[in-house]
């Protein structure tokens, strides 16, 4: 494939030239081809006559059936990443929508279908709802209401600079940021 090199007049080699792969080819090579499908990154070096030769015969899908050209196009439309149909539960998906913190077992879920997005009381949560004078269950929505009517009552412009109303409001931001913290956990 490598030819040897024009020499030059003090002995070393001027620089190295590439001769053409195809079979008795004396042609300096100027372009690269790869050697299979499945060796893409493995090259051969062809002159331009040859190389026209084999871009006109390369057929990368050569040797495969019907059914294999057709999956490898399928998993090239996705980048070859894994895929399913939606709904199916797969790739990391919740088969059911309306149970997004996967509080209720099978059996309870039925039971529970028309509930809202509901916090997991733990020790934090249930603090926060205490903080907010909420009781479980709540719902996102149910919290952000009680959130809005509590910084408007404790905002510090309506209440004239009231030191314990405004700690009082940062209690209220705390709680409200960990039931958030919560629903999206």
């Amino acid at each position: 494939m490598m030819g040897n090199g024009n020499a030059s007049v003090d002995g070393g080699v001027e620089d190295e030239t590439l001769v053409c792969a195809a079979h008795g080819c004396g042609e300096p090579a100027q372009f690269r081809a790869p050697r299979s499908r499945d060796r893409m990154s493995d090259y051969i070096w062809l002159c331009l006559e040859h190389v026209r030769a084999y871009n006109k015969a390369w057929d990368y899908y050569a040797g495969m059936s019907v059914a294999e050209v057709e999956a490898h196009v399928r998993a090239d439309t996705t980048w070859r990443r894994p895929s399913w149909p939606f709904g199916t539960g797969h790739g990391g998906g919740r088969a059911d929508p309306r149970d997004p913190f996967d509080l209720f077992p099978g059996e309870q879920r039925a039971a529970h279908e028309g509930c809202e997005h509901r916090f997991a009381v733990d020790p934090a949560a249930k603090q926060a709802l205490d903080v907010m004078n909420l009781s479980p269950p709540v719902t996102a929505e149910t919290v952000k209401l009680r959130y809005k009517e509590l910084v408007k009552q404790l905002h510090p412009d309506v209440n004239g600079g009231d030191k314990r109303a405004e700690e009082r409001l940062k209690l209220v931001n705390d709680a409200y940021r960990t039931l958030s913290a919560a629903r999206s956990a």
